[in-house]
């Protein structure tokens, strides 16, 4: 009797448990059809902190990295001419190697982890950044220049005090692209182990359950977003000619 009391409870039991488990019962993040689930987001919101500032690390170093290798090229082409092309075709074919394929080839020399990174990385805003700081000096007026020269300047004086002054919107508008686009590369930096939000989207789970792409793409073209405005306002304030002009 008592055996037969203990079954008929377990039956209410299991059917409480399959009525719960039904298709209008379950979680957002068990149903295919959701494509954002806000229950999700925000009770798992922390677990994308440390990649967004991992992200940030891997663009912040190697933006910097690129700007200093590319504007030394830039320079060195601005006085001796003839290693525009070759210089230029150097930095574009490393633009043209494909991202994942850059990280995969670089692992065996340098090994897993931010260095390997860093170094795709840097290399692919090489020619987006020595482009402009070139086309920004060529494109300075000679009569700047002359006007120096009258003056008793030399070239080196003429160099930091005319020509960069007034390339300076054409070199940090290469800056702004390079930094943005190495934004979103930088995903794919997870390939090489390095971290980043690229943790968060490359899983084989989040095929079926988006929530956690969409955070950290959002994440992503926020920092892209910020990054981009930080230069602009650097770029207002170190050239005031332009703000007294347009007023």
């Amino acid at each position: 009797m008592a055996s037969g009391v203990l079954f008929a409870a377990a039956g209410e039991v299991g059917k409480g448990f399959i009525h719960e488990r039904t298709s209008e019962t379950l979680p957002c993040q068990a149903k295919p059809s959701h494509l954002f689930c806000w229950d999700w987001a925000r009770q798992n919101i922390d677990r994308f902190g440390t990649p967004a500032l991992q992200q940030f690390e891997l663009v912040a170093i190697s933006v910097a990295v690129g700007f200093a290798v590319a504007f030394a090229l830039a320079l060195l082409a601005h006085r001796r001419r003839w290693l525009r092309p070759p210089l230029l075709a150097g930095t574009g074919v490393l633009y043209a190697i494909p991202s994942i394929a850059f990280f995969l080839l670089l692992l065996p020399i340098t090994g897993r982890g931010r260095e390997t990174a860093i170094i795709a990385l840097s290399a692919y805003t090489l020619q987006i950044i020595y482009r402009n700081v070139t086309v920004g000096l060529s494109n300075v007026p000679a009569s700047a220049k002359d006007a120096a020269r009258g003056m008793g300047m030399t070239e080196r004086q003429i160099l930091w005090r005319v020509e960069l002054p007034l390339a300076t919107p054409e070199i940090v508008g290469g800056l702004r692209i390079a930094t943005v686009s190495t934004v979103a590369i930088a995903t794919l930096a997870v390939f090489a182990h390095a971290g980043g939000l690229g943790t968060q989207i490359f899983t084989e789970a989040n095929l079926h359950f988006p929530t956690s792409i969409l955070i950290a793409g959002g994440i992503a073209m926020l920092m892209a977003l910020s990054f981009d405005a930080i230069l602009l306002t650097v770029q207002r304030f170190a050239t005031p000619w332009r703000r007294v002009r347009a007023s």
